[in-house]
């Protein structure tokens, strides 16, 4: 007994502030490292959603463009032939197909812009922001 040192204690049960400094830093670090992987991932989903929306009024306009000199064509043409019928009735078809094409790759670019991006993400945020609301209600003064 005579050769034992005295410990001496925390009373408080505390690791020091240094310890508890790396603590967070490490604690801050993971944090940070899982947002970041899952904002990559995200990323690339969002990308992909973008690359679609993109072709999609790409084509849109291609196919209203198809369809404008379809039926100035249509309307050159039956001018020109005013008492005959012929391949008129085609070019107007070809126009109006066109015209639903282009109305149709709007719609489901509208409809893929109305998905929010990084979803996942948000609902993460959502979940650390009440997590941190709780943490409020439950610590002692």
């Amino acid at each position: 007994m005579a050769g034992e040192t005295t410990r001496s204690r925390n009373p408080a049960g505390h690791a020091g502030l240094l310890n508890n400094l790396l603590a967070l830093g490490g604690a801050l670090a993971g944090f940070f490292e899982t947002r970041a992987t899952l904002f990559a991932k995200e990323s690339k989903t969002a990308l992909v959603q973008l690359l679609v929306i993109a072709a999609c009024v790409i084509e849109a306009v291609m196919f209203f463009a198809f369809g404008y000199v379809f039926l100035v064509a249509a309307a050159v043409f039956g001018i020109a032939m005013v008492a005959h019928v012929s391949w008129i009735l085609i070019a107007l078809v070809a126009a109006a197909v066109h015209f639903l094409f282009a109305l149709i790759l709007l719609l489901i670019a509208q409809m893929k812009m109305k998905r929010p991006l990084f979803r996942a993400t948000i609902e993460e945020l959502k979940k650390d922001r009440e997590w941190l609301e709780t943490l409020d209600e439950t610590t002692p003064n």
